[in-house]
């Protein structure tokens, strides 16, 4: 008569939670790549991060902008914009819009200021600076965007979260193939112990 031999696995409250962890992280990976990859490309927006408190407390430093373009003559007081410091150069700024004005040949013209700042911005903002409204905001996911110091954020975002897919994907693959083997080892030992009771 054989004794049967046992294979040591987690127990199901475990591979519940080890289940249930894979897939929080999936769906954080996958809400990840939709804010911060697909509805910028979808809508043409551009991404930024704030390096400044002249926003706080609505945008802090590390807050993550998505900025869509949009009409300029559609703006109005209260809109968000980014806007070029001067025209045609990289630096940008995101304050709120708090009146306009018209230039010599008529033209509209924007007042803005940080909601943080006691004081509007000395110069009016011109058609040609605007690059866009603001869409939405995701505080903290701009951090890590600062560390590079670049403005443009797109490039380091969609690598963050693709890589978060990847984390997601690795981790839900690894919980379904521990649980495959978790399977096969419970099929083994019964198997085991059937031939054990007819030996």
């Amino acid at each position: 008569m054989t004794t049967p031999h046992k294979t040591p696995h987690a127990p199901v409250w475990l591979q519940w939670i080890g289940q249930g962890v894979s897939f929080l992280l999936l769906c954080v990976s996958a809400l990840a790549a939709i804010v911060l990859i697909a509805v910028p490309l979808l809508t043409g927006s551009q991404t930024y991060s704030v390096l400044t408190s002249s926003m706080a407390p609505s945008y802090p430093p590390g807050t993550f902008l998505v900025v869509k373009p949009t009409n300029f003559d559609a703006l109005q007081v209260g809109d968000v914009v980014t806007y070029q410091i001067e025209s045609g150069r990289p630096d940008v700024i995101t304050h709120r819009i708090t009146g306009f004005s018209a230039g010599q040949g008529g033209e509209r013209m924007l007042t803005t200021q940080g909601d943080n700042n006691d004081v509007a911005d000395p110069d009016p903002v011109m058609e040609m600076q605007v690059r866009g409204e603001l869409f939405y905001a995701v505080r903290y996911v701009g951090f890590l965007a600062n560390a590079f110091g670049q403005t443009d954020r797109g490039g380091i975002t969609t690598a963050l979260a693709l890589a978060l897919i990847a984390f997601g994907i690795i981790t839900t693959a690894r919980g379904a193939i521990a649980r495959r083997d978790a399977a096969g080892a419970s099929t083994t030992t019964e198997a085991e112990q059937s031939e054990a009771v007819h030996s």
